[in-house]
């Protein structure tokens, strides 16, 4: 949870509560069973929030695993996270938008899998494209509940990269 709370702090230009160790996060993705789930692996590509060598080389990683979930969809997501902490949200755009309801295939809890409609927000934002990034999340704060973090999102600020996800 540590991981999805400080990437989903540094999308807003904020702190992260406690950084994870990429030695150990490195360490966790080479032991046997380290890619064993998708969710599991997100979360672990999440942790190394800005490693981007290291994104790109799990994204790389995934590319290349046999199991479709890994290939199709969380290789994409870790490489767009790879591009949003390297300053390239146009690129991060392009690797997310296609996917749509195939994020569902990573695993886990809705909140967790929609840090990937966040990250796609913020490269939307940074890539100049405000009015497609506020589309994006106003079904989820009209719709339903929604936490503060989510206005954040909305509220005009520096480039993510500015922000130190790089």
């Amino acid at each position: 949870m540590r991981a999805a709370t400080n990437w989903r702090l540094l999308l807003v230009g904020q702190s992260p509560a406690g950084r994870s160790d990429p030695d150990q996060v490195r360490e966790l993705l080479a032991a046997p069973g380290g890619m064993a789930e998708a969710f599991h692996t997100f979360n672990l590509a999440l942790a190394l929030e800005t490693a981007t060598d290291d994104l790109h080389t799990l994204a790389r990683r995934a590319a290349t695993d046999e199991r479709p979930e890994f290939r199709e969809v969380l290789a994409p997501v870790v490489q767009a996270l790879a591009e949003i902490t390297a300053g390239r949200p146009r690129a991060a755009v392009d690797l997310l938008s296609g996917l749509g309801e195939k994020t569902e295939q990573i695993g886990g809890v809705r909140v967790g899998r929609e840090i990937i409609q966040d990250t796609l927000a913020r490269a939307l934002i940074d890539a100049g494209q405000h009015v497609r990034a506020a589309g994006l999340l106003h079904h989820r704060t009209t719709t339903r509940r929604h936490h503060t973090y989510e206005d954040l999102l909305l509220t005009a600020r520096a480039p993510a990269t500015e922000a130190g996800l790089r």
